[in-house]
């Protein structure tokens, strides 16, 4: 029987539609796996003045490379040593830079099985800045709660490249994985790394990370999760910070530089004594090791700020027993006096976890220390909160935030005499909530108090009424500022 040329036309198209489009540019030969080529990333890490972590996923068991030059010297290529990606890893693999310049911006893209990744080629080449040597002016974001599936759509990601922070920090529940399989957990990631408007963020600002009980285990798990390990194995396999815990002590808290500001990372779960009060003595949301290596770095620091990171509320926005500092009120009190005797200035405490933004205040200088301010910032992606309708503050500085998704914001300049930083709270279209919050390190230092002087007209009011034997929130007024 004869074919007509039509149908001949037809199944040419037909047997050219099931082969895999031809790839641009120069790119890796196909395998029975297919193009080796990125899945997620490439997303920046851990950064110092002469080094870069670079995060990423690959399709499979291929070498994955850093191709790289200076902004200035675009033309003077270099490559990092190949990794290969393992399966164990989920194909991940954390490449690092070395021997870079301070305070340099360099132009950067992923190179797999020897040529440029087939997908992100026509994007071109992406840009990384490697922090200062020496005190400077810089920005830190910061925020937590991120759960892409109920918030699929996640537009802040947008409003946080525009504003070009220097770094960001996940303070915990990073995703919503609920989970005692390090598959699932693993998937959480996989699809959060997936989503359009982070990409652009991610592979252009420096992440490093923490983590609460929703990406540690389960809702309010602490040291007796049996999941504990092999969370923190995917932990550390989706995340590029500096370092994981102590030798003798697992978890995810470490210590890091950047532009004349110390930043120490907490780990409120690994070591988390559950609810019963242990026969040996008060409860520990960090451990004994945890709790020495925060103390010495404390001592040790000589930076004009110290930025310390909690997954849990410092202050008492969920009330006695809630999952808060609040919780663990002596082990906190050993902490907040160990500041004070050893005179240690410039403290500044973060957290998430509340679903709402606020600032709060320990007034520690009617103690004979200074105030210890705090910025809770939650959530990135998640429903808001109404909760803290039902617990006074210790000492609300700005009201509270509860509008939707939003990200804080350290604007430090440490190359004034006397460094200072302003705290601002951000929606997800970008926008300021709040009048900033200004502190100088000479306002942070032991027998200065500041806090009254600090709180806007309505955290005043409320404050005074409160005191007065009133409700903090009246009736006939709106919690709102």
């Amino acid at each position: 029987m004869k074919t007509c040329p039509a149908r001949l036309l037809l199944l040419a198209w037909v047997l050219a539609a099931a082969l895999p489009p031809t790839p641009v540019g120069a790119v890796s030969k196909p395998s029975e796996r297919g193009y080796p080529r990125l899945l997620q990333g490439p997303m920046l890490g851990a950064p110092g003045p002469d080094r870069m972590n670079i995060w990423v996923r690959l399709s499979g068991p291929d070498e994955v490379q850093i191709e790289y030059a200076p902004e200035s010297s675009p033309s003077h290529l270099r490559r990092t040593p190949v990794i290969r990606a393992r399966k164990g890893d989920d194909y991940t693999a954390v490449v690092p830079l070395a021997g870079l310049t301070p305070a340099t911006t360099y132009r950067y893209r992923v190179i797999v099985a020897g040529n440029p990744d087939m997908n992100q080629e026509p994007l071109g080449f992406f840009n990384l800045r490697t922090a200062p040597k020496e005190p400077s002016v810089f920005s830190v974001a910061l925020g937590s709660c991120a759960r892409v599936e109920r918030h699929p759509v996640q537009p802040i990601w947008a409003a946080l490249r525009d504003r070009a922070p220097s770094l960001m920090l996940w303070l915990g529940d990073n995703v919503y994985a609920d989970t005692l399989d390090p598959e699932i957990l693993a998937e959480c990631y996989q699809r959060q790394r997936s989503l359009p408007e982070m990409q652009s963020f991610i592979r252009t600002v420096p992440q490093l990370a923490i983590w609460d009980d929703h990406d540690f285990g389960l809702n309010d798990s602490d040291r007796t999760s049996p999941f504990r390990d092999a969370s923190l194995q995917v932990f550390q396999r989706y995340w590029a910070n500096p370092s994981y815990g102590l030798p003798e002590a697992a978890g995810v808290f470490f210590s890091f530089s950047y532009g004349g500001v110390d930043f120490f990372m907490l780990d409120n779960r690994y070591h988390r004594d559950p609810p019963a009060v242990p026969a040996q003595g008060p409860r520990s949301s960090l451990g004994p090791a945890q709790k020495a290596w925060i103390k010495e770095q404390l001592r040790s620091s000589r930076a004009a700020f110290k930025v310390v990171a909690s997954g849990q509320p410092w202050t008492d926005e969920k009330g006695p027993g809630g999952e808060s500092w609040e919780a663990f009120a002596e082990e906190r009190a050993e902490l907040i006096t160990f500041i004070r005797e050893e005179k240690i200035g410039g403290v500044l405490l973060l957290s998430g976890d509340n679903h709402v933004g606020e600032i709060n205040c320990l007034p520690e200088s009617e103690r004979g220390g200074y105030d210890l301010f705090e910025l809770s910032s939650s959530p990135l992606a998640q429903d808001a909160a109404s909760s803290w309708l039902n617990y006074r503050p210790v000492a609300r500085v700005r009201q509270v935030y509860f509008g939707g998704s939003n990200f804080g914001l350290l604007s430090f300049d440490c190359s004034e005499s006397d460094p200072s930083v302003t705290i601002t709270l951000h929606s997800s279209a970008g926008n300021r909530v709040w009048a900033p919050l200004v502190l100088r390190a000479s306002e942070l230092q032991n027998g200065v108090s500041v806090w009254r002087e600090k709180m806007d007209r309505v955290s005043k009011q409320r404050h005074d009424r409160a005191a007065r034997g009133g409700s903090y929130y009246d009736a006939n007024q709106s919690p709102s500022p």
